[in-house]
């Protein structure tokens, strides 16, 4: 049985997917659904029990067994812009750890989510050398909080024993419910159909031209691959990059959207806000020797195959991954 915490959100619901199309489901879906439509991402998925979030880390820490062969830890709040440090300490941080001492208590794997906003503002690189993890300063609370988690489970001489991935910018289907927190993609699609045209924030940074910012974007078919390559590679653990390794413009990622519905790229650029100047982030990129090293070696989308996937298949469509 695998257990896929915050199973009913983005990446979460893609694992289930995925774990289903290879055969797999006795599965245990935990989350909690709140009052948005991520439901819908569980349509369709074949799981055996859910579980909300709040009960499973009761049972987890009055040690119940769940026969368990795996737990994949996605949930959290993932909210950039979150303000409430508190909650994010007990949501992302505490909840983790307690999950990981579980896991490793009951020899059960543990696979869980980090994120490549750990690595702040970039100046350090993008790579995913553990050793790093100290001097690493996040640029928002959500990836502090995951930082936080990567630099107890060092200090504390587990991170051998479990697996934590860094996702970069993913984007794809089921992401629907997420609200700000969307990828560019799905609401530069909303903006393309309401008024024809995409806007992407100016460049503060002279080295940058309008639109020319880039990021690592993945599309979360790979992601969930990279991730579940590790459930049974019990012997590759600690920290590790999930990305395309290749930093693309907005302007690519935009183009790519317009090719893909058949319409003439239309873009205007619009002033940086001031609350997002200092947190903004010019350049980001997957370092992925690791995991390749690690023996991952599957072909990933280019960005533009993964945005036509995404748009024709399923946006297009109003279509789930399930």
């Amino acid at each position: 049985m695998i257990i896929v915490t915050g199973g009913a959100g983005f990446i979460g619901s893609v694992i289930a997917w995925r774990l289903n199309s290879l055969g797999k489901d006795k599965i245990i879906i935990v989350d909690e659904l709140g009052h948005d439509e991520k439901w819908k991402n569980l349509v369709g998925l074949k799981f055996i029990d859910f579980i909300h979030k709040d009960d499973f880390i009761k049972q987890v820490e009055a040690g119940i067994n769940f026969e368990a062969k795996a737990i994949i830890h996605m949930g959290a709040n993932s909210s950039t812009t979150e303000k409430d440090a508190d909650h994010l300490l007990r949501n992302n941080y505490e909840y983790t750890k307690s999950l990981a001492k579980y896991s490793i208590g009951k020899d059960i794997r543990f696979i869980y989510a980090s994120s490549a906003a750990t690595y702040g503002d970039g100046k350090l690189g993008f790579n995913d050398d553990e050793s790093i993890c100290q001097s690493l300063k996040p640029l928002n609370m959500y990836g502090y909080s995951k930082n936080l988690f990567d630099i107890w489970a060092i200090r504390q001489n587990i991170i051998s024993k479990i697996v934590g991935v860094k996702y970069f910018n993913v984007f794809g289907p089921n992401e629907y419910h997420k609200g700000d927190m969307r990828s560019v993609v799905h609401k530069a699609f909303e903006q393309i159909n309401s008024t024809g045209k995409v806007k992407l924030f100016k460049s503060r940074n002279p080295n940058y031209k309008d639109g020319e910012q880039m990021r690592d974007f993945i599309y979360v078919k790979d992601a969930v691959d990279m991730t579940l390559f590790f459930l049974d590679q019990k012997d590759k653990n600690g920290i590790y990059n999930v990305g395309s390794g290749k930093a693309r413009t907005w302007n690519d990622l935009v183009t790519a959207l317009f090719n893909a519905l058949g319409k003439p790229v239309n873009i205007e650029y619009i002033e940086l806000p001031e609350h997002l100047a200092e947190k903004y982030q010019y350049f980001t990129e997957a370092k992925m020797d690791k995991i390749k090293k690690a023996g991952y070696n599957q072909p990933l989308n280019s960005l533009e195959d993964g945005v036509t996937d995404y748009v024709r298949n399923y946006l297009l469509k109003e279509k789930y991954l399930n």
